[in-house]
Parts: structure tokens; sequence; C-alpha cells
């Protein structure tokens, strides 16, 4: 068990659809254990494996105490939503509104391959939905409104840790045209 290190936003494995587990193996066993420690020092309510760089559909949470992990989760969410604040691990210290199912029915597996069925409301059907939505390549910036989304990117592109902040940069070729054709 380790902790690993988080991939920020701009990191291809991030916007990548994650591929279902069919070994549940020693291997699958250190992989949530990693998971768990990475969410719990970072700290977070959630972390899924393609936020440590691994393509597989797995994800840990922790919400109102109670720790847990789910494989190849499969939702089935509520015609009610719910509008309220989320953050992501991979975009950190930013926070923005999104909606949300209000309740979600996850299936899938432990990982031991036993079946298994979490039945969340508020807090913990926005952790499930929001990592499910990484292990599908999609990021909680990609869910908000129009407005909004302009808002988190313009903070993305700000925040100290991105890499997309000032000017593009611009390339000079090493080729004696200097790009241009002769």
């Amino acid at each position: 068990m380790s902790v690993q290190p988080i991939r920020l936003f701009g990191d291809p494995v991030l916007t990548t659809r994650a591929e279902p587990v069919v070994d549940f193996d020693a291997e699958l066993r250190r992989l949530v254990a990693d998971l768990t420690d990475t969410m719990r020092t970072a700290p977070g309510i959630g972390l899924a494996a393609p936020q440590i760089g691994v393509g597989l559909r797995v994800f840990t949470y922790h919400v109102d105490g109670e720790f847990g992990h789910l494989v190849n989760p499969e939702l089935t969410l509520s015609a009610e939503d719910q509008f309220g604040p989320e953050g992501c691990l991979s975009i950190p210290g930013l926070t923005f509104d999104c909606r949300r199912a209000e309740q979600v029915v996850a299936r899938g597996f432990d990982m031991y391959g036993e079946p298994v069925v979490i039945e969340g409301s508020d807090l913990l059907a926005r952790c499930i939905q929001h990592e499910t939505d990484h292990l599908d390549g999609v990021l909680f910036v990609d869910r908000l409104d129009t407005d909004t989304r302009k808002l988190a990117m313009k903070a993305i592109r700000e925040a100290e840790w991105s890499g997309l902040a000032g000017p593009p940069r611009i390339k000079v070729s090493p080729h004696p045209t200097n790009g241009f054709g002769l």
C-alpha cells in the first residue's frame, strides 16, 4: 500500500474511458489499497483509478465516515436532482456548483469479485456519480452549465498548478528552412 501521485487536469488519462476489471486478484486488491491511502492522504471523499494513472474501472470513497470501493460500477439514477458544490482532487482548490441526481443505486463488485449494491443520496450519490464519471473519461467541469464552465476553465488556466496558464508557446523549427516549405 502506498500513496500515489494524483493526475491533474490536462492529463490524457483523465479523459480516457477506463477498461473493465476482469481479474479480481492481488494486483486489484493492491490498487484498491493504493486508492484508499491516496484518497485519505489527499484528503478527499472519492478517488478513481484513472486519477492515479490506472485505466481500470475502480473507485474508492469515504463519505460520512464510511469507506468503500466499487469495481465495474453501473448506475441507476433518480429523476430528482440536486444542485450544489463539487470539487475534484484532479482540479485542486476549485469548487463549482454542479447538477447531479439526488439518489443513485450503484451495482458492481468488490475487490474479491463479490456483487455489491450501494444505495445513496445527497453527498454519497454525488460522490458515486463523480467517480463513475472519471471511469468514463468525464470530468465534473464537463457537466457545468455554459457560463459556469467558462468561469471554471478560466480558474483552471490561472491556477498555480495548471500548465495551461500564459500565452501559447511558439515552437521554432529546428530545420534550416525555419518551417517554411522549399
